[in-house]
């Protein structure tokens, strides 16, 4: 069972970490294609949030967004893989702010071919960050293996 447990867990990790790997690989000095796409919609994103609650986001260099990406999805990936709470952490806090900003199926409307397309995706990504905190509740509800005291013998 622990196999089976550990071989879920590597291929889980790997559409993190092969995805971590592919956007690295693509960064160059101005961030890759991946910022190139991020820009618009994280742009969008930001306009939304500040007419939707009244917040103005800071404005943050997408080379860094996909920087600070690629790192939660590496390292929570591989940290991911050896039963680590904390890995799936770092991959929902990925999940948390990149999913409604890479999916913005919000800004089309319901008969658009890429509202469809989006909401796909997007559930696909909120089911991955169901996984995670399904990962976390049964890591935390199972209770640490007690090392059973040996009897003392009785000695007459």
């Amino acid at each position: 069972m622990a196999f089976a447990s550990f071989l879920g867990r590597v291929l889980f990790a790997s559409v993190f970490i092969l995805s971590a790997y592919q956007e690295f690989n693509e960064f160059g000095a101005d961030g890759g294609p991946a910022a190139k796409a991020l820009r618009p919609k994280f742009d969008a994103f930001t306009h939304r949030v500040h007419s939707q609650v009244g917040f103005q986001l800071p404005q943050i260099d997408t080379k860094l967004l996909i920087a600070g990406a690629i790192a939660l999805k590496g390292l929570g990936g591989v940290i991911f893989i050896f039963g680590s709470s904390f890995g799936a952490l770092l991959l929902l806090l990925h999940q948390l702010i990149a999913t409604p900003i890479h999916y913005d199926f919000y800004n089309y409307e319901s008969e658009d071919k890429e509202f469809t397309q989006l909401f796909i995706k997007f559930t696909q990504n909120m089911a991955l960050f169901g996984a995670l905190l399904f990962f976390i509740g049964m890591k935390n509800s199972i209770p640490k293996r007690q090392h059973k005291k040996t009897p003392k013998t009785k000695t007459y």
